[in-house]
């Protein structure tokens, strides 16, 4: 299975998760929004993970990949 996940924050990582995720033989991959990484292609992943972080929905207008990310959670 490919499980991705988005990050919001550096300090931030899938914990125990990924432990699991390795041990069942599942391929993990990430987008760091922080540093703007493009958001993934739908095809790409089978199970979507989304990080938490200090920030809010209605924080668009600092974080401007938020909204990306909206409209890619509107299309799952």
């Amino acid at each position: 299975m490919r499980i991705h996940y988005l990050q919001h924050v550096p300090f931030e990582g899938l914990g125990n998760i990924e432990n699991w995720a390795s041990s069942k033989g599942h391929q993990v991959s990430d987008i760091q929004l922080y540093n703007n990484d493009p958001l993934p292609d739908l095809e790409s992943f089978d199970w979507l993970i989304v990080m938490g972080g200090p920030m809010n929905i209605y924080h668009k207008n600092v974080f401007s990949w938020l909204a990306y990310e909206t409209v890619l959670a509107d299309q799952l």
